[in-house]
């Protein structure tokens, strides 16, 4: 399993960083992506990063504000989140797969989930 951790309270403007251990996995075969999920909505895409960690892929509503990177030598994904609004109050689930291009922004695309952690930004 996939342990994600870094979720709080923020307000907003502030910044945060999620971490997601994938222990026992040899992290580098696995395209690694974190979603989110609010109260009430589907679960959303937030960003991919391929396997060598050269490739992102952001949604719109975090391009510029989101930073994605991954360690594979700790295997290790980050998520460093600046620029924080309430809008992006969520569970935040990270992922790993082999999905293909069209489904990277799936959620089916993925085979192992994190259990989220919550972030929280307050107005």
């Amino acid at each position: 399993q996939l342990q994600a951790s870094g979720g709080g309270l923020v307000q907003a403007g502030g910044s945060l960083r999620l971490s997601c251990a994938a222990p026992g996995r040899t992290f580098r075969d696995y395209v690694m992506g974190w979603f989110r999920q609010a109260p009430g909505k589907e679960r959303e895409f937030v960003v991919v990063i391929k396997l060598s960690g050269g490739t992102t892929r952001y949604a719109d509503s975090v391009k510029g504000r989101f930073t994605i990177s991954r360690d594979n030598a700790k295997s290790t994904l980050y998520l460093q989140m600046s620029n924080l609004t309430p809008e992006d109050t969520a569970v935040y689930h990270c992922a790993a797969g082999h999905p293909i291009s069209s489904f990277m922004t799936s959620p089916t695309g993925y085979i192992y989930w994190g259990q989220g952690t919550q972030v929280t930004v307050s107005s």
